[in-house]
């Protein structure tokens, strides 16, 4: 699955928007903020509430070396309660994570993934090397009907094994983090979910979507 285009509600999309210019060097047009084949369109947030939103972005594995120097210039790693800061995973995931807080309390995450092609850069990294918003979390209250709700409309399955309080459905180079409402967001551990407002478009899944009313979020694949 692909994110190709995302809606995000923020507090002020001029200042949000000079965040993702000004610290993570991407492009901005007005409101719209271009993370590789990713789209990501800032609107005011209106009656919506921010903080609690979790984005990830992919960066080649064999930059994300590089990658971590770039951003530890420009933000603070989040830890977890051992003081860690990066993060090594196996099995499904095959990746290795560092977090950071954005504007408006978004929870920010790079991303590489070792499944995925290589870079042919080096040296110094840049922003434009993030190829996606390759996750997006959304809080549910029920995360075994959601999976299956996705399952059918989308055709998307779980990266990795499921349980009633988490669930990443989707690939490599798109996943939706679906999370019980009442589950914190890692590393932290201290910033309940929220994805009010928020607009998923995907390609490479089935056509369908995933609608959370009481949440306030849809994923839409046309």
């Amino acid at each position: 699955m692909r994110i190709v285009e995302l809606t995000l509600p923020v507090s002020d999309v001029a200042r949000v928007g000079a965040y993702f210019n000004d610290v993570l060097q991407l492009p901005v047009e007005g409101g719209s903020v271009v993370i590789g084949w990713t789209r990501l369109q800032l609107r005011e947030a209106g009656s919506n509430p921010v903080g609690g939103v979790h984005l990830a972005f992919n960066v080649p594995a064999n930059r994300f070396e590089a990658a971590t120097a770039w951003l530890l210039q420009r933000a603070p790693l989040q830890t977890n309660a051992k003081g860690e800061a990066h993060f090594t995973f196996g099995d499904a995931w095959a990746s290795e994570s560092i977090y950071f807080e954005g504007p408006d309390g978004l929870i920010l995450e790079l991303i590489g993934r070792r499944r995925l092609p290589a870079s042919t850069r080096s040296g110094a990294f840049h922003g434009s090397e993030l190829t996606c918003v390759s996750e997006v979390g959304l809080p549910v209250d029920e995360v075994a009907i959601t999976r299956s709700r996705a399952e059918v409309a989308l055709g998307l399955q779980p990266l990795s094994a499921p349980t009633p309080w988490f669930a990443a459905l989707g690939d490599d180079e798109g996943l939706l983090i679906v999370v019980d409402a009442t589950r914190r967001w890692f590393p932290e551990q201290k910033v309940l979910p929220n994805a009010r407002g928020i607009v998923v478009h995907a390609t490479q899944c089935a056509h369908g979507d995933v609608v959370d009313a009481t949440h306030g979020w849809q994923v839409l694949s046309a």
